[in-house]
């Protein structure tokens, strides 16, 4: 399920939709195009079948005029008389009168033993193989058809008494015929607009197709539609039904009828069904698309809404607008979140109120002592200085002792404010690191903390130590880190080191703090440059790397620990020269005239 990680619900709903008509549409022309077929083929399978019976009747009722014409020839006297005369030559010169009265395509008399006398036919002159034909069909009155010399005839022999036909004495034969060709086809492809061909000895002899497919059928024979069912051929690239029917029994040879209907008016009628269904397809397709998308903008715009709620909310935005519409399930989901944010906004205002005043009770905490300790010495120097018996001397220590409380409350201040954003304002300007840091070294050897430290301070380019500092801010942090290593020092039993190494570099100067302290301890190394964390230390706010840390910043720095172990703490601080090495020279001769 990682491929739709990364697609948007409303893509997704869309695709997966469209995909749906697309498939019942396509599934419904498939269906369409079949039934449709399977029910052109019935219909074309019953009108094969139609067309035979068509072909059948009317071959009945021109069998049964045929009949009555030779009935009505065989009551002529005239050509009872003529047949009388047993003379051949006289009853075939009689025999063409009769031929033209009758008209027939073929017409012949025989005598009373079935030998035929004369034969007469439209348009050729017989052959002794159709006068053959005709003898047999005398002894064979149940057959009606005659292929001879490529054409085929449908033949009625109607027996020529001399009185009536019980107890009168046979005369002899007539025989009528009429041609099958394509005239007599093109009744049948008429009346069922379909094609018909006749086979006589695996030949055609007569048809209703063009000269090109007729060909093309007669090469392939017997062969045509097996077991006599109705079966698909094609024909020069068009598609035919083709049902056969044997006529063998009313022939005196192999006789077939084919019967042909084509497939290209139903191709039509499906090519055009399936344009239709295709093109209502493509109109639902790009129908349901359209209300698929005001659909899914319905149903997943609100949800959209929703996730980018959720997501302000995540990265602090907590008044971002929540949906007011959609699904019900979209609307109680909505609600549902919006008293969630609600909840989590009050708890987290209350963390916080909790949390400033755990930071309030902490920072007091940590300072009540420092600034009760600078209160006391001010009100007890005060006191002694009302007394009337103290020398100058004196006075003037009481007075240094006040000055020394007054400022380390007010270091204590500043350091607060500067933790707190909205105190110091820092002033840079070119100034000697080296100077600061002597200076901040200076003060420290004062301080009780670090009374038995030896403090080093080694520096790698005197004159190249110059930057663009707030230099009592920058003092400060250089005395919290300096103090901050004598202090963890007091714990060592032996040596007492403090080292403050400085390495120029291009663009930065490292400040480096070194001490032979125990170590910073574990539990405290994730918060140990947060406002008041120690150690375990008797005296301090907990504010020295915190302070350190706030000026390095500002400096474009940082304060970090390089090194924690046991003999070996080392802290680095980093701040931005703002000026290049060429520059150096000018600053340090204008700082020297400063100094």
């Amino acid at each position: 399920m990682s491929v739709f990680r990364n697609v948007r619900t409303r893509a997704l709903l869309v695709s997966v939709l469209i995909a749906v008509v697309m498939t019942v549409t396509g599934g419904s022309l498939l269906i369409v195009r079949d039934r449709v077929r399977r029910h052109v083929e019935a219909d074309l399978s019953a009108d094969l079948q139609h067309s035979l019976v068509t072909f059948e009747n009317l071959q009945r009722l021109r069998r049964e005029s045929l009949t009555h014409e030779n009935a009505v020839l065989a009551d002529q006297p005239r050509l009872k008389a003529l047949m009388t005369t047993n003379d051949k030559p006289t009853i075939a010169d009689g025999a063409v009168s009769m031929w033209k009265v009758a008209g027939s395509d073929l017409f012949g008399l025989a005598d009373s033993r079935g030998r035929v006398l004369t034969v007469n036919m439209q348009g050729a002159q017989p052959s002794d193989t159709l006068t053959q034909s005709l003898e047999q069909m005398i002894s064979a009155p149940r057959q009606h058809y005659i292929a001879s010399d490529g054409r085929l005839f449908d033949v009625s022999v109607r027996p020529l008494y001399f009185g009536d036909e019980i107890q009168g004495t046979l005369l002899g034969y007539v025989i009528s015929g009429y041609r099958i060709d394509t005239d007599v086809l093109g009744l049948i492809g008429h009346a069922s607009g379909d094609d018909a061909a006749f086979f006589a000895g695996g030949k055609i002899v007569a048809s209703t197709l063009p000269a090109t497919l007729e060909k093309e059928l007669s090469a392939r024979g017997s062969s045509l539609v097996p077991g006599g069912q109705i079966a698909e051929v094609s024909l020069s690239g068009r598609k035919y039904l083709a049902m056969e029917t044997d006529l063998a029994g009313e022939a005196l040879s192999d006789l077939r009828l084919v019967v042909l209907k084509s497939f290209e008016p139903a191709d039509q009628a499906i090519q055009e069904i399936n344009q239709l269904v295709l093109l209502l397809g493509v109109g639902a397709v790009v129908l349901g698309s359209l209300l698929m998308i005001v659909l899914s903008r319905i149903v997943t715009q609100p949800l959209e809404t929703l996730a980018q709620g959720v997501q302000a909310f995540g990265l602090g935005d907590p008044a971002h607008r929540l949906p007011e519409n959609g699904t019900r399930e979209v609307q109680e989901l909505s609600n549902a979140f919006a008293r969630m944010r609600g909840e989590i906004q009050a708890n987290h205002r209350a963390l916080l109120d909790a949390e400033r005043l755990a930071t309030i009770g902490s920072m007091a905490s940590s300072v009540s002592h420092d600034l009760r300790h600078y209160l006391a010495a001010v009100f007890a120097n005060a006191e002694f200085l009302s007394s009337s018996n103290l020398t100058a001397r004196e006075r003037g220590e009481l007075l240094n002792d006040i000055q020394i409380a007054v400022d380390g409350a007010t270091e204590l201040l500043d350091s607060l404010l500067i933790l707190s954003k909205g105190g110091a304002v820092f002033h840079r300007e070119p100034g000697s690191v080296l100077r600061i840091a002597e200076k901040a070294i200076s003060l420290l050897r004062s301080h009780p903390e670090a009374e038995g430290v030896t403090v080093h301070l080694d520096c790698d380019d005197e004159a190249g130590a110059c930057a663009l500092v707030d230099a009592k801010q920058m003092q400060r942090a250089i005395y919290n880190l300096l103090l901050n290593a004598c202090q963890s020092t007091r714990s060592t039993e032996g040596r007492r080191e403090v080292t403050l190494s400085i390495k120029v570099k291009e663009e930065t100067i490292e400040l480096s703090v070194t001490d032979s302290g125990p170590g910073v301890a574990e539990h405290i190394r994730g918060s140990l440059f947060q406002p008041f964390v120690s150690n375990g230390k008797q005296s301090g706010t907990g504010l020295g790397l915190t302070l350190a840390g706030a000026v390095a910043k500002e400096h474009g720095g940082t304060v970090t620990l390089v090194r924690s172990a046991p003999g070996e703490t080392i802290f680095k601080l980093t701040l931005q020269r703002e000026f290049s090495g060429r520059d150096v020279k000018v600053a340090s001769e204008h700082i020297s005239q400063r100094m």
